[in-house]
């Protein structure tokens, strides 16, 4: 069986997984997934998010329809119900997240949502790899984090994109 260089660099981080960037695998991960899936026009903002993910404390959550019309003075600088907090676009915003334990929330739109869920979902994976939960040989392991990789790369590209490119 011929390994591909993504499969080494894999392997080699198995051997003694960590969330450190240090190792090819994740180094490539970041600079080629995340990265690019968790970069938005407000850069300050998309570093605290992709800090939040890293540490495991962002919280995703809707925004209730309801409540929408009540949002104050705070949704200049966190968005808005129609303004995302990320991308600065005008687009409705039916979830909000919050960073750790601060108490501002900001409105995320739908792709941006995506974005986010994409990457905690891959992280999701690795703390499972980390813990020792996951109970599946070395091959099937790593094409679920190709899975997981491709799911950012959609993300990131978005839906419609995506359709576009794959001709559907």
């Amino acid at each position: 069986m011929m390994l591909c260089f993504l499969q080494v660099e894999f392997l080699l981080w198995r051997e003694h997984p960590s969330l450190d960037r240090s190792s090819a695998f994740l180094s490539r991960v970041y600079r080629e997934d995340i990265g690019p899936c968790l970069s938005f026009t407000r850069s300050e903002l998309s570093q605290l998010v992709q800090r939040a993910v890293e540490n495991n404390s962002l919280t995703i959550e809707p925004v209730a329809m309801s409540a929408l019309p009540l949002v104050k003075a705070s949704a200049l600088e966190c968005g808005g119900p129609k303004k995302c907090a990320l991308s600065g676009l005008s687009r409705v915003c039916q979830h909000r997240i919050k960073l750790g334990d601060k108490g501002s929330y900001y409105y995320i739109s739908p792709s941006s949502r995506a974005r986010i869920t994409a990457v905690c979902n891959f992280f999701t994976y690795i703390r499972y790899i980390l813990q020792g939960l996951v109970r599946q040989n070395a091959e099937q392991i790593f094409w679920e984090v190709i899975r997981l990789r491709r799911e950012m790369a959609v993300a990131k590209l978005g839906k419609q994109e995506m359709c576009h490119i794959l001709g559907m």
